[in-house]
């Protein structure tokens, strides 16, 4: 069983994803109060992952990503307004309010993340992958009129149902587009 650092301010709110993870039996969790507990833990018990909110006492949840492992996953629960002031595409995201299902996929997608990178260090796109996710981002902006950030955390979340990478996400809207496009000018003949 994985263990995971569980770091929210608020007690009950540190309780409660705790007891659904370890009801689920997908992970052993150390509740924390603060960043500089979360760091002390990942660091000395080798965490690979780690469940927090916006804001710890000490540090934000963006602060506390880059002061982590290379190694160490992190996910942030909070409303969708301060998922978008992230730094990084690297924080995975899981908007508040949320279900009990959505907490275990959240979780199971970023366990299964960690332990593809073991031993190693948090993998970053290819050059070619980052164009290829941003071509697809721009172009489900301009369709459906969402911000980056709205469509950023769809690709993410369609990721974790699917348990599909964001690149392939991308390759196959742009896939989809050519096709409508080549439809469209050959009246449908092909």
């Amino acid at each position: 069983m994985d263990r995971v650092a569980v770091a929210f301010e608020n007690l009950n709110n540190r309780r409660r994803i705790a007891e659904v993870l370890e009801s689920e039996g997908m992970a052993s969790c150390l509740q924390c109060r603060s960043a500089d507990q979360v760091k002390r833990l990942a660091y000395k018990q080798r965490l690979g992952a780690v469940i927090c909110g916006f804001k710890l006492p000490d540090e934000s949840a963006g602060e506390l990503f880059y002061d982590l492992p290379d190694r160490c996953a992190l996910l942030v629960v909070a409303r969708q307004s301060q998922l978008e002031m992230l730094p990084s595409d690297d924080i995975l995201r899981l908007p508040a309010p949320f279900s009990r299902r959505e907490l275990l996929t959240a979780v199971e997608f970023m366990l299964r993340s960690y332990q593809r990178t073991q031993p190693g260090i948090r993998p970053h796109r290819d050059p070619e992958s980052a164009a290829l996710v941003e071509e697809a981002k721009d172009l489900l902006m301009d369709r459906l009129g969402m911000t980056e950030a709205q469509v950023h955390r769809a690709l993410q979340q369609r990721s974790m149902d699917t348990g599909r990478k964001m690149e392939e996400l991308a390759r196959c809207i742009l896939e989809q587009e050519e096709r409508a496009w080549l439809e469209e000018r050959t009246g449908g003949v092909l």
